[in-house]
């Protein structure tokens, strides 16, 4: 084999792992368009679930005074989950000059799931111990070109109150307060990946009761 065929396989070959990982990086944010979070808020889970705002203040466990057995007089400890609520919207990439065209249905955002992660403001982030474990779930909407999409997703699980860190405070006065991160991801029309990530301050407690 001349010297001149070596260096042509060579640069084939090079050339070959370079389209490989180009595509692979590329593919994360080829899509025109990205997500906006216009709006990020929570809901304190109880029989009638409360307003959403900013902050949440997360009962980790609820006195239920109606219905059944419950009463005012002998009460049900109860456990509900906390809800979130997102409005999204698409912007393009590219602001719009004359010879670029607006945003077509191609583009509209089909979100698919979320992520919750919790963290703590002195670094004390363990899950299980020091805060709730993360997890992902499931809700899908689409964001329609020129417009916005509004999705309630679950943002503190059962679960996560009948674990540590979170079940001991239903007896102690002690107040938890994260930082939580939640991600929202979904797909354009033709198939490219798109992300977008909020926070939101949850304080997580055994607060009073509703009246």
């Amino acid at each position: 084999m001349t010297m001149q065929k070596v260096k042509s396989y060579v640069f084939v070959a090079a050339m070959a792992v370079s389209a490989a990982s180009c595509g692979s990086v590329v593919r994360d944010g080829r899509s025109p368009v990205y997500m906006v979070i216009e709006q990020l808020s929570g809901s304190r889970g109880a029989s009638t679930p409360g307003p959403y705002g900013g902050t949440l203040l997360s009962d980790v466990v609820t006195n239920v005074t109606t219905g059944g057995a419950c009463s005012t007089t002998n009460p049900c400890p109860t456990i509900f989950h906390d809800l979130g609520r997102v409005t999204l919207r698409m912007q393009p990439k590219d602001i719009g000059t004359v010879t670029t065209p607006a945003p077509s249905p191609n583009n509209e955002i089909t979100v698919t799931r979320y992520r919750v992660t919790y963290r703590r403001s002195d670094g004390r982030n363990t899950p299980g111990v020091d805060v709730p474990y993360a997890f992902d779930g499931a809700a899908t909407g689409t964001i329609p070109s020129g417009g916005s999409l509004t999705l309630d997703f679950e943002l503190v699980r059962h679960i996560a109150k009948e674990e540590a860190p979170l079940a001991p405070l239903a007896v102690n006065p002690t107040i938890i307060s994260t930082i939580t991160e939640i991600s929202f991801y979904g797909r354009d029309q033709v198939g490219n990946e798109v992300t977008v990530t909020g926070q939101m301050l949850i304080q997580f407690g055994n607060f009073g009761d509703p009246s």
